[in-house]
C-alpha cells in the first residue's frame, strides 16, 4: 500500500465563521483505493499559497511511500532544506497529511486510530467550549458583556459541559505584549465574577488570552482574576517568550497553559524545561500530527503536565484530537466547537454527549466526510484564517476581542 493521490479542499464555514475563515482539508488516496482525511491548521500564508506548500511536502516527502512510515516521512519534512528545526509552515502542511495517513491505516486495519496509538486509555473525553453568543444575543455587544457571558456559560453547563473558556482581555494585536488597560482588567474581573456566579462549582473557568501582554502586565492581570479560581491562564505572553511565560507562572497562582502556536516536540519541550506551563495545548494540524503530539504527551508526563488539545478549526482536526485523547493518560480535556456546519461536515459521526465525547468506534478517524458539502463552500476571500489587529491597546475606551469571528 502506497500513498498515491492528494486532493486539497479549502472550505469556508458559514458566517460568523466559528473555527476560522477557512479550513484546509486534505484527502489522500492509496494505490489500493483507501482514502484518508486530514486538516492543516491556521497558516501564516494565504490558503492558495499554502495549498502549494502542502502539495510540495506531499510530492517531495510522501508520495509513493507507505502510510505506515510516518516517522520516516516526518524526519524528511522536518529536515527539509537543511533545517532540522521547527518550521511552522512546513510542519503545518505535514501535520494535516500525517493525520490523513492515520485515517488510512485505521481503515486498512478496520480499527479506530486510538487502537493504533497504544489502545483505549479513556472511554470518553471531557469537552470544553468557548463562550459563543446565543441566538438571541447581539454578537457585537456579546464580547464585553458579563451578563451575556454568564448566560452563555450557564447554557453550556446545562448541556453537560464542565469547563468554559472566554477571553475578555483584548486586544489581539501584532504589536506584541502590552500592559493591559485598567478597563480591560476591570472587564476581565467582571466577566470572571459573572461566570463564576452563574456556574458555581459546576464548571471550571478557562481564561483565554492570545499572547497579548508583557510579563508584568500578565502578572498584574493574573493576580486580578485569581480570586475566581480559573483552571488556566492561556498564553499570557507571546508564545516564543518561554522564559517570560515561566516568570508569569511563578508570580501569580493560576496554572499557565500554552501551545496553540507551537510546533513539534522541540518547542514544547522547551516550555516544559523552563517551567513555563503545566497544561499544553497542541493543535494537531500544526504541531506535527498525531504521532508527534503523542510524543509531546509522553514528554509532558515526565513533567507532571497535562494535555488539552486546542481547536480553532474544523471537525477533522477535532477528530484527530479525540483519538489522541483517548490514548493518553495525561489528558485534561479537549476543545470543542459545536455548530451545525461542523456537525454536518462529518454527518454527525462524532458528537458531544452531555459534556463528553465518547471514544469513537468506527475505523480510522471515525468520521464520515460530506465531501459535496465541503466543496459547496469554497473560500473566496483574501484574509488569513486568523488575523491580528494593527491598532494598539486603547486605554481610553477599552478593547474587545471578537472571539475569532471572521465576519
Amino acid at each position: 500500500m502506497k500513498l498515491q493521490d492528494l486532493d486539497i479542499l479549502i472550505t469556508a464555514p458559514p458566517a460568523p465563521g466559528w473555527g476560522g475563515r477557512y479550513w484546509i482539508l486534505v484527502k489522500l488516496t492509496t494505490d489500493t483505493g483507501i482514502t484518508g482525511w486530514g486538516e492543516c491548521y491556521a497558516t501564516s500564508v494565504g490558503p492558495q499559497a499554502m495549498a502549494h506548500v502542502i502539495r510540495d511536502v506531499f510530492d517531495r516527502h510522501m508520495a509513493g511511500e507507505s502510510p505506515e512510515n510516518i516517522e520516516k516521512m516526518f524526519r524528511r519534512a522536518y529536515s527539509s532544506g537543511f533545517t532540522q528545526r521547527p518550521d511552522l509552515t512546513v510542519m503545518g502542511a505535514f501535520s494535516g497529511l500525517e493525520i490523513a495517513c492515520w485515517d488510512i491505516l485505521g481503515k486498512d486495519r478496520d480499527r479506530p486510530v486510538w487502537a493504533l496509538l497504544g489502545g483505549r486509555m479513556n472511554d470518553r473525553i471531557r469537552a470544553y467550549s468557548y463562550l459563543y453568543p446565543l441566538p438571541h444575543h447581539d454578537i457585537a455587544a456579546f464580547w464585553t458583556s458579563p451578563d451575556m457571558a454568564a448566560e452563555s456559560a450557564l447554557d453550556l453547563v446545562t448541556r453537560g459541559y464542565t469547563a468554559v473558556k472566554f477571553d475578555p482581555a483584548g486586544p489581539y494585536t501584532m504589536r506584541g505584549g502590552h500592559m493591559p488597560g485598567l478597563r480591560d482588567i476591570a472587564l476581565s474581573v467582571a466577566v470572571c465574577k459573572a461566570v463564576r456566579d452563574a456556574v458555581g462549582a459546576r464548571a471550571d473557568l478557562l481564561f483565554g488570552t492570545h499572547g497579548q501582554f508583557t510579563t508584568a502586565g500578565a502578572i498584574r492581570l493574573g493576580r486580578a482574576i485569581a480570586p475566581y479560581d480559573p483552571l488556566w491562564f492561556e498564553e499570557p505572553v507571546p508564545p516564543d517568550a518561554t522564559d517570560d511565560m515561566a516568570r508569569v507562572a511563578r508570580a501569580q497562582p493560576i496554572p499557565v497553559a500554552t501551545g496553540e502556536r507551537l510546533t513539534t516536540k522541540s518547542e514544547f519541550a522547551a516550555v516544559l524545561r523552563a517551567g513555563a506551563a503545566e497544561i499544553l495545548q497542541p493543535a494537531l494540524g500544526r504541531a506535527g500530527g498525531i504521532w508527534e503530539v503523542r510524543k509531546i504527551a509522553a514528554i509532558a508526563e515526565t513533567h507532571s503536565a497535562q494535555i488539552a488539545p486546542h481547536l480553532y478549526a474544523g471537525p477533522v482536526e477535532w477528530a484527530a484530537n479525540i483519538h489522541l485523547g483517548v490514548s493518553i493518560p495525561n489528558l485534561l480535556m479537549a476543545e470543542t466547537i459545536e455548530t451545525p456546519f461542523h456537525d454536518a461536515l462529518i454527518r454527525g459521526s462524532i458528537r458531544v454527549d452531555n459534556g463528553y465525547i465518547p471514544a469513537p468506534t468506527a475505523p480510522g478517524l471515525g468520521i464520515d466526510i460530506d465531501e459535496d458539502l465541503a466543496r459547496a463552500h469554497p473560500y473566496t476571500g483574501t484574509g488569513l484564517h486568523l488575523e491580528m489587529q494593527e491598532d494598539p491597546c486603547d486605554h481610553q475606551t477599552g478593547n474587545a476581542f471578537q472571539g475569532g469571528a471572521a465576519d
